[in-house]
């Protein structure tokens, strides 16, 4: 069954995370992603992860988290002869990325105008930062810094710990995820319109929406969100030791609580408000607390969720997968080898199924330049 963006051709010049995780996300449903790089100053993913062996030959497992199905080249833009072969192949795509400072690629010729003559249709996004104007459009970013713009970090954390960022990269993913939201939603477009499109999408827009609720409520009446850590304003809601480690309970609306405190045999402390739960917070958690060390943390997941009342036990890494159940989603691919690494990897594909034509994973992630030789025949161009 055809994907989605099969016949749909990508020319991502992205670094690090956002960019390439968004343009990812469209090569596991079909479309053909050519990652442009510079032959001497790669993706810096590429050195970057958990295998010091990889990352020294360019094949970092944060580059490997989001390469497959991609084809590679090397061009050097600030030579004008790899600029030209790059309008070339933009004069082949539909979809153009890249997550450079603002003003970069205009100053090379490259940017939306100028490219839009060559290719009308051209659906070119930059995702950046701060986005392409406003007072910071000029500064540059990582996802921690972003964390620390946002306000995130100072929400995250215990109130007496605090702030604190995200463990995960988190807003960069996000970022990606958006930004091939955006894509789709342009390319979608282009087929009612006929028109390309030009996308401007900054990291700290995302993590203001990754905040929405704690944003609104903080513009009705300027309540700012505060670091709760483990716990949360529903004392059913959040995490407490058990006998043997910690378990989150979910027990988040009425029906919940009161579900709860039968299966904890005190049915005395069920509430009808929220506005009793609140005034009653301090004593839940304590009588929380005292219950909970009763059993294991293996124990209360089992027997609270076969009574409907969300629960689970904190997992590591490791734990969550090796967790059945993320083998019957196939969320994670497992490569069995590819050019430049010895044995086999595991890679996540996408956070979503299709009955039919959906993600799917082809091949490995490409070396610097693998397919150089490949594409400029495509374009009837030689690389000499």
């Amino acid at each position: 069954m055809t994907r989605p963006f099969e016949g749909i051709r990508v020319i991502d010049v992205t670094h690090v995370l956002a960019g390439p995780f968004a343009a990812y996300q469209l090569a596991v449903l079909g479309a053909d992603v050519i990652k442009v790089e510079h032959p001497d100053d790669p993706d810096q993913s590429r050195g970057a992860g958990t295998d010091k062996a990889l990352n020294r030959t360019n094949m970092g497992t944060a580059f490997l988290t989001q390469a497959s199905n991609k084809r590679s080249i090397t061009l050097d833009l600030k030579q004008q002869k790899d600029r030209e072969i790059l309008k070339k192949l933009v004069a082949t795509a539909d979809v153009f990325v890249e997550n450079y400072r603002p003003g970069a690629f205009e100053a090379l010729g490259l940017g939306y105008e100028a490219l839009s003559v060559i290719n009308p249709r051209l659906i070119y996004a930059s995702l950046s930062a701060f986005g392409q104007h406003g007072p910071r459009g000029p500064q540059t970013a990582y996802d921690h810094v972003i964390q620390a713009t946002s306000g995130i970090m100072a929400m995250t954390g215990t109130p007496e710990v605090n702030p604190i960022k995200y463990g995960s990269p988190a807003v960069d993913y996000a970022t990606g995820m958006t930004g091939a939201f955006a894509l789709s939603a342009a390319l979608f477009q282009r087929e009612r319109t006929g028109k390309g499109q030009r996308i401007d999408m900054a990291m700290l827009d995302v993590a203001m929406i990754l905040m929405s609720s704690h944003l609104t409520g903080y513009l009705r009446n300027g309540v700012h969100p505060k670091p709760k850590g483990n716990r949360h304003p529903h004392a059913t809601n959040g995490a407490f030791v058990a006998k043997d480690g910690l378990v989150m309970l979910g027990a988040s609306n009425l029906r919940q609580q009161a579900q709860l405190w039968k299966l904890l045999g005190r049915p005395d402390m069920i509430k009808k408000t929220n506005d009793e739960r609140d005034a009653d917070h301090a004593r839940e958690i304590a009588v929380l607390e005292e219950i909970m060390r009763m059993r294991t943390s293996d124990e209360w997941e089992t027997f609270l969720q076969a009574n409907h009342v969300p629960a689970a036990r904190v997992r590591t890494m490791g734990e969550a997968v090796a967790d059945p159940q993320l083998a019957s989603r196939g969320i994670i691919h497992q490569h069995t080898g590819g050019a430049g690494i010895e044995g086999g990897f595991g890679v996540p594909l996408a956070a979503f199924t299709f009955a039919h034509g959906g993600p799917r994973i082809d091949t490995p992630p490409p070396t610097l330049g693998q397919h150089n030789d490949e594409i400029f025949a495509e374009l009837g161009l030689s690389r000499s």
